[in-house]
């Protein structure tokens, strides 16, 4: 396992929250291969200290990737790439079809049934 270090540019005048910002730049760096499976990511205290942000900041971030299948934290290990950026972006969308379909009174199990149904 390797560690990477990654580019990330955040800016602060975009409207953009910037833990959002961190995320997006980590997704990119993922999808050109700058980081890939396997690959260790620096720690949230050096990502912050690089891009003058909070280290919660940058935790914000990682969470958002954890839950989107991109990345996995481990104890003693860092932050790992897990996924890939395809997965992520289906791993989104499954994600917003589950909250619209919560909105409109279906249960996750009900749209994991009208999945399994479709031809």
């Amino acid at each position: 396992m390797t560690r990477t270090m990654i580019t990330v540019n955040i800016d602060r005048a975009d409207s953009v929250l910037l833990h959002d910002q961190v995320a997006a730049e980590i997704r990119r760096a993922i999808a050109e291969g700058e980081a890939g499976p396997g690959d260790r990511l620096p720690l949230a205290k050096d990502i912050a200290a690089v891009l003058g942000v909070n280290k919660n900041t940058v935790l914000r971030a990682m969470h958002i990737l954890r839950d989107e299948g991109l990345v996995e934290f481990g104890r003693g290990s860092g932050i790992t790439v897990t996924g890939t950026a395809e997965q992520g972006a289906v791993l989104s969308q499954i994600r917003e079809l589950v909250e619209f379909a919560r909105h409109r009174g279906y249960r996750r199990e009900d749209v994991i049934k009208m999945i399994a149904a479709l031809p």
